[in-house]
């Protein structure tokens, strides 16, 4: 795992022609937000939590506010933290006190 991301950080540095220490920073919190969405420990939920905020960044943008999308990712995330705290398709678990 480390080797493929060390090669997909070579490349990305090939093909912008700079390299910062936060240039990762931006896609990272997007994953982050997509597992939380998801449900955190679903693989399946991650996945489709990723393919709902591309969805919803590429609908912000068609409609013309390409300036907000990701303000448009971080509100769904909290909406969806209001209703379901788990996310869509983690587990509710009671824990005994």
């Amino acid at each position: 795992m480390v080797l493929l991301a060390g090669a997909g950080g070579v490349l990305i540095g090939l093909y912008y022609n700079s390299i910062d220490p936060l240039m990762g920073m931006t896609p990272g919190i997007k994953a982050f937000v997509a597992a939380v969405v998801g449900g955190i420990g679903s693989i399946p939920g991650a996945s489709i939590g990723g393919f709902l905020i591309g969805i919803l960044e590429t609908a912000t943008q068609a409609v013309g506010l390409s300036a907000y999308k990701d303000a448009a990712v971080y509100v769904v995330l909290i909406i969806i933290l209001l209703v379901m705290p788990s996310g869509i398709f983690g587990k509710n678990k009671k824990e005994k006190v």
